[in-house]
C-alpha cells in the first residue's frame, strides 16, 4: 500500500502530569502488530473513550495514546484466511482505544480475533450509531429477555436514557414491542426520549430512595441499568416478583449498597453486563440482530457526526453528563 501517514487524536502526558489532546500525522509503522490492517471510516464516542482522551490510568495505561473503542472500515491487509483486503468490518471492544492504538485514527491493526464482518443491512455509518453504546444496550436487552420478559409483563426501566447505552435500549425495547419508561436527569430531554418510544419518562430524583425500607412498591418487570450506584439499589427493590435487572455502567457511582430481600423474597435476578470479552458466537448473533429484527426505526435519530478536529468539544461535554444520544466520528472529514 502506498500509504505510510495517516491522521490521528494522540493524547500525551505533559511532565506536569496534565493531559493534552491533539490531531497529528502518524506514521504506519507506529501500530502495533496484528493480523488486520484496517483503514477506519467511522468511529464513536463512548464515556470510556473520554475517560481515555483525558488520561484516566484505569482505562490507558500508558501514553501517548490513540483512543477509540470502536471502529468500522475496509481491510487494507490481512494474514488471516477469515478477512480480505476490501471486506467491510467492525471492532468493538477486547483492547482496542484502551491500551492498543484505537479508533480514533485513520487506520489500526488489530488481531482477527477482535474482527466482526459487517452484517448485511448494516451501513459502517450506521455500525458506529451503535458502537460500544448500541452493542452494550442490545446485550442488556438479550439478557433481559433471556430472563424471561415478555412484552406482556409489564413496564420496562431505562436509566440513564438520554445516554448512548440508554438511548439505544430504549429503541430497540420499542421496536420489540415493549412499553418503556425512561429515567433521566433531564426533563427538557423528554420529548426526545418519546420520540424514540418511550410511553414515558420519569425523574432521577424519584429513582433515589433514602427510606431505609429493604422493599418498595412493586413497579418494574424488567429494568436496563446503565448508572449503578443508589438508583441501581432503588430499582433493584422496586422490581416485580420475578423480575429482570441487568447492570452495565456506574457513571453515578460504583457502588451498591442494597439488600438480599429482592432477591429472596421477589426472586428477582441481576445479570451482569460485560461488550468487552462477549463470546464470538453471541457477538456475532447480536450484531446481527441489530442489523435485522432489532434495528430501531429511529436509529438515525438524535445522531451527531463530526470530526476528528470537532470532537475534543464533544469529549468535555460527555464527562460532564451533557451529552445526549450518539455522537460519531466521520474520519475523512
Amino acid at each position: 500500500m502506498s500509504t505510510t501517514h495517516f491522521k490521528a487524536m494522540l493524547v500525551t502526558e505533559n511532565t506536569d502530569a496534565t493531559f493534552s489532546r491533539e490531531i497529528v500525522n502518524r506514521e504506519l509503522v507506529a501500530l502495533p502488530e496484528g493480523d488486520v490492517l484496517i483503514q477506519v471510516k467511522y468511529s464513536s464516542l463512548n464515556y470510556k473513550d473520554a475517560l481515555s482522551a483525558s488520561g484516566n490510568k484505569g482505562v490507558t495505561r500508558k501514553y501517548p495514546h490513540i483512543p477509540g473503542i470502536d471502529a468500522a472500515g475496509i481491510v487494507v491487509e490481512s494474514t488471516s484466511e477469515n478477512y480480505h483486503a476490501g471486506d467491510h468490518v467492525l471492532v468493538t471492544g477486547y483492547d482496542l482505544g484502551m491500551n492498543t492504538s484505537g479508533g480514533y485514527g485513520q487506520y489500526i491493526r488489530v488481531p482477527a480475533d477482535w474482527v466482526v464482518k459487517l452484517p448485511e443491512n448494516l451501513s459502517l455509518r450506521e455500525s458506529m450509531i451503535y458502537g460500544t453504546a448500541g452493542f452494550t444496550a442490545a446485550l442488556s436487552v438479550y439478557k433481559m429477555i433471556q430472563g424471561g420478559i415478555k412484552p406482556s409483563a409489564g413496564n420496562i426501566l431505562v436509566t440513564g436514557a438520554t445516554g448512548g447505552v440508554g438511548s439505544i435500549a430504549v429503541s430497540i425495547l420499542h421496536k420489540l414491542g415493549y412499553s418503556v419508561i425512561a429515567a433521566t436527569g433531564k426533563a427538557e430531554a423528554k420529548e426526545m426520549l418519546l420520540e424514540i418510544g418511550a410511553k414515558d419518562i420519569i425523574l432521577r430524583e424519584e429513582l433515589n430512595d433514602q427510606s431505609g425500607r429493604i422493599l418498595l412498591k412493586g413497579t418494574w418487570a424488567g429494568v436496563i441499568d446503565t448508572v449503578g450506584g443508589n438508583m441501581l439499589a432503588t430499582a433493584l427493590k422496586s422490581t416485580n416478583y420475578g423480575g429482570s435487572v441487568t447492570c452495565c455502567g456506574n457513571v453515578a457511582s460504583p457502588e451498591l449498597l442494597t439488600s438480599v430481600y429482592p432477591f429472596i423474597l421477589r426472586g428477582i435476578t441481576l445479570y451482569g453486563v460485560d461488550s468487552v470479552m462477549c463470546p464470538m458466537d453471541l457477538r456475532l448473533e447480536l450484531w446481527s440482530l441489530l442489523a435485522n429484527e432489532w434495528k430501531p426505526f429511529q436509529l438515525e435519530q438524535n445522531v451527531e457526526e463530526v470530526s476528528l478536529e470537532g470532537l475534543n468539544q464533544k469529549i468535555d461535554l460527555i464527562l460532564q453528563g451533557k451529552l445526549q444520544g450518539r455522537t460519531i466520528v466521520n474520519l475523512a472529514l
